[in-house]
């Protein structure tokens, strides 16, 4: 009972008026390992349509740079689930995303997709592996914590309901999910990335099981190697019993953030300002910019 006290506590908020409370209680409390796994597998995931991996293939982020983009990007996520899109410094990382955006010609179908991902593959994620499932209130907060984002940044035609852009999201992957040579060459980068965290000596028997994680649809989308059966079985049977045992320890007393961790890229702390493509750097941050300074982590 103590292990769901959070949960019940949640039950009596309103998805739309508490949605901040709500996603940050679920990201920093409930599920803070697998929402920030789960949004690695949504960032990885929009690299499997053509017209996004050709973009950053073409301006080489995770080519040249790949552990500040895949940190800035978590990191200005972070920051929106822990402050709330609503307060003065979520309200900053938002304008931040929308200046780095605003240089590349981004389809709207795009965004929309990209928005969508952040919503459905958290609660795929939590549904397979949580050490419980999420309530229909859960993921109403979720739909709309990232509809209201979505909104901030301009994003057109965002369907109104979590049904309905859940089929977005499903029909959107049917009809864009296929191979190009630029979803191979930037998952190729972003799957080295991930092998970088792990010593040099484990990295060639990490590598399987890093596609043991994706479905056959990512698989066939980035020309990956199709796993063996026992390594998905491997790798799914562990994740779930690491929920299972979860079940049975003691609730978090302390938030635990991605923006808290230790950072890669920024050993020495960073500021908002320090986030984006290093060459764009100095015209985002040009005081005709109208860049907000969001302070240190905190």
């Amino acid at each position: 009972m103590q292990r769901l006290a959070r949960f019940h506590a949640i039950q009596q908020l309103d998805p739309v008026r508490d949605t901040c409370d709500i996603c940050r209680q679920l990201a920093g409390y409930e599920f803070p390992w697998d929402i920030t796994r789960a949004l690695e597998i949504a960032l990885f995931r929009t690299f499997c349509v053509p017209s996004v991996a050709t973009l950053l293939d073409r301006t080489a982020e995770f080519h040249r740079h790949p552990q500040k983009r895949y940190d800035d990007t978590g990191l200005m996520v972070s920051m929106i689930l822990k402050w709330g899109y609503d307060s003065p410094k979520g309200q900053s990382v938002i304008q931040r995303m929308n200046q780095i955006h605003g240089h590349f010609p981004i389809q709207n179908a795009d965004f929309l997709y990209v928005l969508s991902t952040f919503i459905y593959e958290p609660v795929r994620w939590i549904e397979r592996f949580g050490w419980r499932p999420l309530s229909p209130l859960e993921k109403q907060a979720l739909f709309y914590f990232w509809l209201s984002i979505g909104q901030l940044m301009h994003i057109q035609d965002i369907p109104s309901s979590y049904e309905a852009f859940e089929a977005y999201n499903l029909d959107y992957e049917r009809q864009h999910f296929h191979y190009s040579d630029a979803n191979q060459r930037v998952g190729e980068s972003t799957l080295n990335l991930f092998l970088s965290w792990f010593p040099q000596p484990l990295r060639p028997l990490v590598r399987p099981f890093v596609y043991a994680i994706m479905d056959d649809r990512m698989i066939h989308a980035f020309g990956f190697p199709t796993p063996q059966p026992w390594q998905r079985r491997v790798v799914e049977q562990a994740l779930r019993s690491r929920g299972n045992i979860l079940r049975y320890v003691p609730p978090r007393q302390t938030p635990s953030f991605y923006m808290d961790e230790p950072q890669r890229s920024y050993p020495q702390g960073y500021e908002l300002t320090d986030l984006g493509p290093p060459q764009m750097l100095p015209k985002l941050n040009a005081p005709e910019a109208g860049q907000t300074d969001s302070g240190h982590q905190d």
